[in-house]
């Protein structure tokens, strides 16, 4: 199926021409990470009316166990902003909380599935900035999939909410190109700026009454949309079995959370090491079984399918993350086995 641009989209919804200033439209906003913050800061310092911010509850974080606030609250209380930290989103109060602000649009970046009771209830509608040119890569991790994936190109997205998740219609994409040695943590910051500008230029064609849609199901055109599910634990396991360019775009799309790992057997103890930065050489591995290490003029290579990853950047379990200079002056690691 094909993807959208940065340009126009054939009109499949217009929404109704309202007159009205950017001061004169109240919006709720629903964010939780940093994510979500550029695009808020700039609906703030842009004089965007955001009537109240909807974020995560606190929660207890670190050894202490201390109340770890949200990104997105950290700053809608600097800025003074209301903030609503509901447990259950379909709890009574919060619902009638919510109505009472009668905003006219609700802004979703980064956070929980909306119950259809919330994202109904402002006139204009609820729009969602998502991190895949939608409809590819629907689910809770598009950056780190598109990479994984081996793509050599992503975006944003904004749409309108529905029933199924992220499959509403599209308001406006724009895309960046990922390079070979671009990891999640680079694409995230390009696409949080660029989000950021296209939120506003969203809620501008909203006030203007100039949104122009088009369907998912018209770009897919039969096919099927590309899953982004969950990253878990097992997900970030390296099985070097696989070719050389599999597991670079493993590390690059974990790099630099949650990482990508293996376990490493020392004497009779079994380690996890934490792969961070890494490079595909030109040397064949044909000799060697897959994640057997060699260290060679002093660099850390592990055998593949095909060829050597060097290893750049690591951290072993209960250790500071290190590069392989400093790892290899407290670490033998010639001979052993990642697994």
């Amino acid at each position: 199926f094909s993807t959208l641009t940065d340009a126009c989209f054939a009109t499949t919804r217009t929404i109704k021409r309202f007159i009205m200033t950017k001061k004169d439209l109240k919006i709720v906003f629903f964010g939780t990470p940093e994510f979500a913050v550029t695009s808020l800061s700039k609906l703030v310092d842009g004089g965007y009316n955001v009537a109240a911010v909807v974020t995560m509850p606190d929660k207890p974080a670190g050894r202490g166990k201390h109340l770890s606030q949200s990104d997105v609250k950290k700053y809608a209380v600097e800025k003074g902003l209301p903030v609503l930290q509901p447990e259950k989103l379909k709890d009574e109060a919060f619902v009638s909380e919510l109505r009472a602000i009668n905003a006219d649009l609700f802004i979703v970046i980064a956070f929980r599935m909306l119950p259809e009771v919330v994202w109904q209830m402002p006139r204009l509608g609820t729009f969602n900035l998502h991190a895949s040119l939608l409809p590819k890569y629907r689910g809770a991790a598009p950056l780190n999939w598109a990479i994984i994936n081996g793509e050599k190109v992503t975006g944003v997205t904004t749409f309108f909410l529905k029933h199924e998740i992220d499959t509403g219609d599209i308001i406006q994409q724009k895309s960046v190109d990922i390079a070979d040695t671009d990891n999640v943590g680079v694409i995230h910051d390009k696409l949080m700026v660029l989000g950021a500008d296209m939120v506003l230029e969203t809620v501008d064609d909203i006030i203007a009454g100039t949104v122009k849609t088009i369907s998912q199901e018209e770009l897919l055109g039969g096919a099927e949309p590309t899953p982004a599910p969950k990253i878990f634990k097992d997900t970030c396991h390296l099985d070097w079995s696989k070719d050389a360019i599999s597991i670079q775009n493993l590390i690059r799309g974990l790099s630099p959370y949650p990482a990508a790992w293996s376990n490493i057997t020392k004497g009779d103890k079994q380690l996890q090491i934490k792969v961070y930065e890494s490079a595909i050489t030109e040397k064949a591995s044909s000799n060697c079984k897959p994640g057997e290490i060699k260290v060679i003029d002093g660099k850390i290579l592990v055998a593949t399918a095909d060829k050597f990853i060097e290893i750049n950047s690591l951290q072993q379990s209960g250790k500071k993350r290190m590069g392989y200079q400093e790892f290899l002056r407290g670490f033998d690691l010639n001979g052993l086995t990642l697994e």
